[in-house]
């Protein structure tokens, strides 16, 4: 007889052989099953809505193997930006023809009109067609050379060759896709093409320009210690546009419900419109007028207009105070209504071919993420960093940083004076920019160099702060004879 630890050790070896694969317990073993074959197409891996005027195959549009199963084949031809301005004739324009043809001739992918004014002003005698056309200048031998290596590699951060900065709020698409695809801190979140929203508007009109004062944005300076709010734990707070930002007073219109198109409808972005939209076009409305635009109706003799964001029917007021009449061909809306301006003064930035990284310590910030994350690794690792950018229409690097600061930062008080026209608006200083340049030889080789523009830098300006005019506007108009120098507080001008 078996004694009991023995027994149960040999019953315990049974249920091991019964147990195992293969054993004759008295059932067939299981038949081995395949792992379910990977789906083919597109589809199977990336999971995007397309709206129902572009169900028409991803291949269509990007090329590629639709029928592959691995990702490799598929891929093979593939057309990742199908909608960037070099491939948007071939792939949009057989169903978009004029909308394409439109849009490519359009300040908004030409940037013909900033790229002149700026290269005007360091001497440049003709006029370019499109930033495209922006010489390339590896190593600038004179001014000129300089300001277009300034203009492809740092300013033109923000147009439609490029998919720009990365911050969470300023990362879009190219081409077509930068205004018509969604994009949310950072990443594509539908391939539905919708018409723009504000959202895409500001992925390019932040910082402190024209469309970032519509919500009331003014960025801090760029030194660490007024980027304020502080946080608990000695962070800053996410910079969703490069740089934190006062909260000042949003502009009338927007804070009514009214985005950038119901004034900027895409016929007058693609520079197709036969008349421009003013504030008299709206608040000027005369009884059997013609209405500047599409979004406008007329209901008893009064003016709406319907919002494209939210669909809301807003009353168009008119104007009726009497200094209208008396300043109406005299002086620009915003003068009076404008509640603050951008008045940056003094914009210097240096080109260095050097790695003096450490001396922009306190100016870390620059508002361009690839300057940030450059200085950022090399305060953290000990080897040597290169010194470069990027050419921001062809996507290259080359040799040279651009830093940025300002002598002055202010909004309050704006600059009003007399343009040429005779008309008296408000003014800003966007041409009062001073470059310097020390090439990797850490020799000097421009310093300084100002603009040479009759105006000292001043260009007329339309801020959209609009709201009432307060009770300041006389005092406004009567400082006026001529625009005044920021820097000697001369009126004297050249015509």
């Amino acid at each position: 007889m078996l004694s009991k630890p023995l027994f149960l050790r040999f019953f315990t070896l049974l249920l091991v052989l019964v147990a195992l694969p293969g054993c004759d317990n008295g059932k067939p073993p299981a038949p081995q099953k395949d792992p379910p074959a990977k789906a083919a197409g597109c589809t199977a891996c990336h999971l995007f809505k397309l709206d129902k005027n572009h169900d028409i195959g991803c291949t269509a549009c990007h090329d590629g193997d639709d029928s592959a199963a691995t990702a490799e084949t598929a891929h093979a031809g593939l057309r990742s930006k199908p909608a960037n301005p070099a491939a948007m004739a071939e792939v949009c324009g057989p169903c978009h023809t004029e909308m394409v043809k439109l849009a490519a001739h359009s300040s908004h992918f030409t940037l013909k009109n900033e790229v002149n004014m700026v290269r005007k002003a360091f001497g440049a005698d003709t006029d370019l067609p499109s930033m495209v056309d922006i010489p390339i200048a590896p190593s600038p031998r004179n001014i000129l050379e300089l300001v277009d290596d300034l203009l492809r590699r740092s300013c033109l951060r923000c147009h439609v060759y490029y998919e720009g900065d990365q911050y969470l709020q300023t990362i879009r698409g190219t081409g077509c896709a930068a205004c018509h695809l969604r994009f949310e801190d950072g990443e594509m979140v539908s391939h539905v093409f919708t018409a723009p929203g504000d959202d895409h508007c500001l992925q390019c009109h932040y910082g402190n320009y024209v469309g970032a004062d519509y919500y009331g944005r003014y960025e801090h300076d760029f030194k660490w210690e007024y980027r304020t709010p502080y946080q608990i734990d000695g962070s800053y707070p996410e910079r969703p546009y490069g740089v934190e930002f006062h909260r000042l007073a949003p502009d009338i219109h927007q804070q009514k419900g009214m985005g950038c198109l119901d004034c900027h409808p895409g016929d007058q972005l693609k520079n197709a419109a036969t008349t421009k939209t003013t504030c008299e076009s709206c608040h000027l409305y005369r009884k059997g007028a013609a209405l500047a635009l599409a979004n406008l109706v007329v209901e008893y003799d009064q003016l709406y207009i319907i919002t494209g964001q939210s669909g809301r029917k807003l009353k168009v007021p008119r104007l009726r105070h009497t200094a209208h009449q008396r300043y109406r061909d005299k002086v620009a809306c915003v003068v009076c209504h404008a509640q603050w301006s951008y008045n940056d003064a003094g914009s210097h930035l240096m080109r260095q071919d050097i790695d003096a990284y450490d001396l922009w310590t306190y100016l870390s910030i620059q508002g361009s993420s690839e300057v940030e994350m450059l200085l950022e690794t090399s305060y953290a690792n000990d080897f040597d960093i290169v010194p470069a950018m990027t050419d921001k229409i062809t996507g290259d690097s080359r040799g040279g940083i651009w830093y940025k600061g300002f002598e002055l930062r202010r909004w309050e008080n704006p600059i009003i004076g007399r343009d040429r026209d005779g008309l008296i608006k408000i003014f800003r200083p966007l041409l009062d920019l001073h470059l310097s340049y020390v090439n990797e030889d850490d020799e000097v080789v421009f310093d300084g160099v100002a603009a040479t523009d009759p105006w000292h830098g001043l260009r007329p300006y339309t801020p959209h702060t609009t709201g009432k005019a307060g009770l300041f506007y006389k005092q406004r108009l009567q400082q006026v004879t001529r625009p005044v120098d920021r820097k000697t507080k001369s009126s004297s001008y050249a015509e």
